[in-house]
């Protein structure tokens, strides 16, 4: 089965400029890596702790990968897990949706319980 969607993690703020801009560009730690960084569904959890654990709030971000062809590379990276990476920008266009993920009382994430690799 081919994945065909993967996930951003963004902060409420910084993807309203990207959607004002039509195009996301990456975040510095893109930059500097030379690709945007993209999680399949069951690398959310993980990614959410590794890196955005010092957040309360935060918009998941489904992107559909199609469209992007042969810019979307999947590479090892954490624990040796193939992670979807995108070699060019992400235009707004293939956002297929945007959803809205918080903390519980206990302070761990809750995810959208139909988040599921398509």
């Amino acid at each position: 089965m081919t994945i065909k969607t993967a996930y951003r993690l963004a902060t409420i703020e910084g993807w309203s400029d990207v959607m004002a801009a039509g195009r996301f560009t990456g975040d510095p730690h893109d930059i500097a890596d030379g690709f945007i960084h993209l999680s399949a569904a069951d690398q959310v959890e993980g990614t959410l702790i590794k890196h955005y654990d010092s957040h309360e709030r935060l918009l998941l971000v489904e992107i559909d990968l199609e469209p992007l062809g042969d810019a979307v590379k999947w590479e090892k990276s954490r624990g040796g897990a193939l992670f979807p990476h995108v070699y060019g920008e992400i235009p707004t266009a293939v956002v297929r949706g945007m959803r809205h993920v918080r903390r519980n009382e206990e302070g761990d994430w809750i995810l959208p319980a139909d988040l599921e690799s398509r």
